[in-house]
């Protein structure tokens, strides 16, 4: 069907009937006329536009030429062309809003494959939009969206490339997940839920070792970060007139707990194991845990031990990975100071700390991608979050090292 080729004569003078295949070669027409985009046909532009992708969406439900002529002609290349003119933000948030009511309302897949077929739609995603502008921030973020509710086993090739480990709806989604607009980060949290669920191998081991531990030691950093915000507020406010903010706190970390067990449950075992060990390792553990534990005056303790047992409590209410509660419980319960220990000079010392990664998400994902396939292991690497810490042997006395997560339980390194 993509290789299908016809003669398309005429078509120049407009037609009555908008909802035609005579209308879009006329809409073809006009883009061809108008291939740069100045002030004077910025409007009409913005209208062909528009006008397409009305005739597209009615061809999909009723005349399967309309996407004939579409792929032939290579429309979206016209799209893809006005959108590098930086022809302004009105056609740019047109152009995006188009492109989402097009992908919202394409229901055959045959037209879909049509549409995605040219690898455009990969150049849009990565096109540097001005996302300073909110408009354009809010129609990109939900374009992203809307093509990964897609997302299947035969349309995540047009997505992921694995010759090239490329996988741009993934990673540039989720650059955004601690945006300060809660309802962009609420869009990366569906996408990626979205993106975990397409049992694909090759793009899930993508995933694992190119994107894993990046996107992971961010996100818990964000939350961590979230609680202290969380727990400054409750020692701060002793009259309660913030109630309103420590409310909205309240249900971001709600939000969080959901979000991770959304991912822990959709049950894909190798990013599981890494997320487990960065919840254990990077947060739970070291902020949560250790603030109930150490002494009043420790330095190390960031959070409330009154708070911190509530947000411990919101863990094993929400998080129904039992393996990661199994664990949790087992430390709280056994109350074995020893998983505190630190030993300075050594490969563990970075391990089982609440600390900030050394880069942002865009520059970690920028050099994991480049460095050459990981081999496969049982427990994320926690140097590629940029430690610096020299190896040296292990001092003697037989302390517990590190702990992390291992074929289904938590393991201690002796």
């Amino acid at each position: 069907m993509f290789g299908r080729s016809r003669s398309w004569g005429g078509g120049q003078g407009k037609t009555k009937n908008i909802h035609s295949l005579d209308h879009l070669k006329y809409m073809y027409h006009v883009l061809t006329k108008n291939t740069t985009v100045t002030d004077s046909n910025r409007n009409l532009l913005v209208e062909t536009i528009r006008s397409i992708t009305e005739i597209l969406i009615w061809g999909d439900q009723n005349d399967s030429s309309v996407f004939d002529f579409f792929l032939e002609k290579n429309m979206f290349a016209f799209f893809l062309n006005i959108l590098r003119q930086k022809s302004g933000r009105y056609v740019c948030v047109q152009l995006l809003q188009t492109l989402n009511i097009l992908f919202e309302n394409i229901s055959h897949e045959t037209s879909l494959y049509y549409l995605l077929s040219n690898n455009h739609v990969n150049s849009i995603i990565v096109h540097k939009f001005d996302f300073s502008d909110e408009e354009i921030m809010a129609y990109y973020i939900s374009f992203l969206k809307t093509l990964s509710l897609k997302l299947n086993n035969h349309t995540v090739h047009f997505f992921y490339n694995e010759h090239t480990n490329d996988f741009a709806l993934y990673t540039e989604a989720i650059k955004f997940f601690n945006h300060p607009e809660s309802m962009v980060r609420i869009a990366v949290r569906t996408i990626t839920l979205n993106v975990y669920k397409v049992d694909n191998q090759h793009m899930l081991h993508y995933i694992r070792d190119k994107t894993a531990v990046p996107y992971f030691s961010n996100l818990v950093w964000f939350i961590g970060s979230h609680v202290i915000e969380l727990d400054k507020c409750v020692q701060t406010d002793q009259e309660h007139r913030n109630r309103g903010k420590l409310s909205d706190l309240v249900a971001e970390h709600l939000d969080h707990l959901h979000y991770l067990n959304d991912i822990l449950t959709i049950n894909c075992e190798f990013l599981n194991d890494v997320l487990t060990d960065h919840l254990l390792n990077r947060l739970f553990l070291p902020l949560y845990v250790f603030s109930l534990v150490c002494p009043e005056q420790s330095e190390d303790r960031k959070i409330n031990p009154q708070v911190s047992l509530n947000l411990l409590s919101q863990v094993f209410l929400i998080i129904h990975y039992q393996p990661l509660v199994n664990s949790l419980a087992e430390v709280i319960f056994n109350g074995d100071l020893s998983v505190f220990t630190q030993h300075k000079n050594t490969v563990s010392a970075g391990v089982r700390r609440f600390t900030k990664p050394p880069e942002s998400l865009e520059r970690s994902l920028e050099l994991s991608c480049n460095r050459g396939a990981s081999e496969p292991r049982n427990a994320p690497n926690y140097k590629n979050l940029g430690e610096e810490e020299e190896e040296e042997e292990r001092p003697g006395g037989g302390e517990e090292g590190c702990v992390f997560w291992c074929n289904n339980r938590l393991c201690v390194l002796v």
